[in-house]
């Protein structure tokens, strides 16, 4: 086929008709459903979006108000509201999926309500805790939750993983609580140093002998500690940066409940570019103290330090996909005698009121970690409690009481820079609570990126990715042949401005089939990175983006993992099906 000739053929695809536009005989863009509702979020925009959740003095919340209630202000200055959404607003329900079509989409993940995810933190909570944190659980299933509530569980090891998708259904999650079993912390029964014994040396000598000896090896445990808390801290990052994938094309405000005893890090910004004014009202707990001031919390600190751009991308990208986070301390009530996360094999802590000092400033530490946390996205903290179900249900309740605000900031430099964001209602006796601020990060301008990371961490994502959605059809076309069908929303993609004034896509598509248990038996990859003009840009954008491939069909039980990755942003949507 010349490169230019344009030839056109219909096919079926999610049950309707699409019409078909061949570019050198490789490229096709195809007509999605009508129904699919634009973004809230668009891939070449900066809009910032703010949820508010507003209360009166006794913690009820607030209904009926309207855009012109509330003043947003971003370091200090007043923004413009472009985009206002009360609470209550419920996504239109999907039609059924046909055999062999999969999707994506919003209307599909979440067809009504706000959607709530319980996250049960094995990689940061000791094990009696964990068994604590499930029992509290069952019995907020059995006693409090509501049914019509759209809630998941996932749990956080290695890996962030899911116990059960979204249901409303209270026996289901019932279920889901039953089967999940804790896990023991990583190196939690590690000895601590062997005291050589000098007694029948007696020298002065030995004596020193024996306590550089003791340090040496102190040193050496605290080198493998610290490659444990490194692998907290990194554990966590990869599953905010799973949350924001999985949650980030869904509108609305997203409800995280942390169930965890620790976090190894905070979200507060390093980068103080705030007025001291706006630094005692935004944190009032601190008393003007940073992080790496208090005790324990020198240990959030320094790795924040260490993971400073990978936890202000995560930062950005939760944001982004207005995601809260609910902190709800697993340990319950602290006494200061209870062993902690943090507490170490070579810590000599024989004296017992020393050591109920030493833990409860390690607590108060965690805990006001948690706090910041919840202050940087918008949800609150639920500590030293013994229900902590009582938590559970504070933060659910919050789920479809928010109003959403969204501006185009004034300040058009995207730096990457922290911004402090101020949100006041015109309403006597209400309080408003939201996230305190934002990295402006461009992700588009990113650089070192790693490509292929991302594309392996969204294969590896328990459920679908929705920052780019998709539907795709997969049937087999022979022996040992399956064909696989991908239909973009291109709305969901960034683009590039060229000469001529066309628009340029850059997005590769990826498969993998994988064994029952996990192993991968082939993969795939089909790159688009091409410029069109104007017309074609325009259908589109209008109609969809329809990409096939051929992929060798192994036998067995297997899945079927598919990724659509937008390389200028490194967003990405993707799909399991089995085969």
């Amino acid at each position: 086929m010349a490169k230019n000739t344009w030839h056109t053929r219909w096919a079926c695809v999610t049950g309707v008709i699409v019409v078909t536009i061949v570019v050198s005989g490789w490229f096709q863009a195809g007509q999605s459903t009508s129904d699919v509702p634009v973004p809230t979020i668009r891939a070449s925009t900066h809009l910032v979006l703010v949820d508010v959740v507003v209360t009166d003095k006794q913690g009820k919340h607030i209904d009926g108000l309207r855009a012109e209630d509330f003043v947003v202000q971003e370091k200090g200055k007043n923004q413009k509201i472009a985009f206002f959404t009360p609470p209550g607003e419920v996504q239109k329900r999907a039609p059924e999926l046909p055999p062999g079509i999969y999707s994506n989409k919003p209307e599909y993940r979440s067809p009504g309500g706000p959607l709530v995810i319980l996250l049960l933190d094995a990689a940061n909570t000791p094990f009696k805790d964990q068994a604590y944190a499930r029992e509290q659980m069952l019995k907020f299933v059995k006693e409090q939750y509501k049914p019509g509530q759209r809630t998941a569980i996932f749990t956080l090891t290695n890996s962030l993983g899911v116990l059960q998708d979204f249901t409303s259904d209270p026996e289901v999650l019932l279920k889901a609580f039953q089967r999940y079993q804790p896990l023991a912390q990583e190196m939690a029964n590690a000895a601590g140093p062997r005291v050589p014994n000098t007694s029948s040396e007696g020298g002065v000598g030995s004596q020193a002998l024996s306590e550089g000896m003791v340090e040496r090896m102190r040193d050496f445990q605290n080198i493998q500690l610290a490659y444990v808390l490194d692998r907290r801290v990194t554990t966590t990052l990869a599953a905010m940066r799973s949350l924001a994938r999985i949650l980030g094309g869904i509108p609305g405000r997203k409800s995280v409940i942390w169930v965890t005893a620790s976090f190894p890090y905070s979200l507060i910004p390093e980068d103080r570019s705030v007025s001291e004014a706006e630094l005692a009202e935004s944190l009032p707990s601190q008393r003007q103290l940073g992080l790496d001031t208090r005790a324990g919390g020198a240990i959030a600190g320094v790795e924040r330090e260490g993971h400073a751009q990978e936890i202000r991308e995560a930062s950005a990208q939760l944001a982004s996909a207005q995601v809260a986070i609910y902190p709800v301390d697993a340990r319950g009530l602290m006494s200061g005698m209870e062993a902690t996360i943090d507490d170490t094999p070579s810590r000599q802590l024989t004296d017992l009121h020393g050591a109920a000092t030493v833990r409860m400033s390690d607590v108060t530490a965690t805990q006001e970690t948690m706090r910041d946390i919840a202050r940087e996205t918008g949800g609150v903290a639920y500590i030293n409690q013994n229900e902590i179900r009582e938590g559970v249900a504070i933060a659910m309740g919050d789920s479809g009481a928010s109003y959403t605000l969204g501006y185009y900031p004034e300040d058009k430099k995207w730096d990457g820079k922290y911004r402090s964001i101020k949100v006041k209602l015109n309403r006597d006796g209400s309080e408003a609570r939201y996230r305190r601020g934002y990295f402006a990060i461009d992700l588009a301008t990113l650089k070192d990126r790693n490509a292929e990371q991302g594309a392996s961490e969204a294969l590896q994502d328990s459920v679908p990715d929705t920052l780019v959605t998709f539907s795709a059809q997969v049937k087999p076309t022979g022996a040992g042949k399956l064909g696989v069908d991908f239909l973009v929303d291109a709305r969901t993609l960034a683009t590039e401005d060229v000469s001529g004034g066309n628009k340029k896509f850059n997005v590769v598509l990826y498969t993998a089939i994988f064994s029952p248990d996990g192993k991968m038996l082939g993969s795939q990859s089909l790159k688009v990175d091409q410029a069109f003009d104007a017309a074609t840009y325009q259908q589109i954008a209008s109609k969809g983006m329809l990409l096939h491939m051929d992929l060798n069909l192994p036998p067995g039980k297997n899945q079927l993992r598919m990724v659509v990755r937008d390389n200028r942003t490194g967003h990405t949507g993707s799909l399991s099906a089995p085969l």
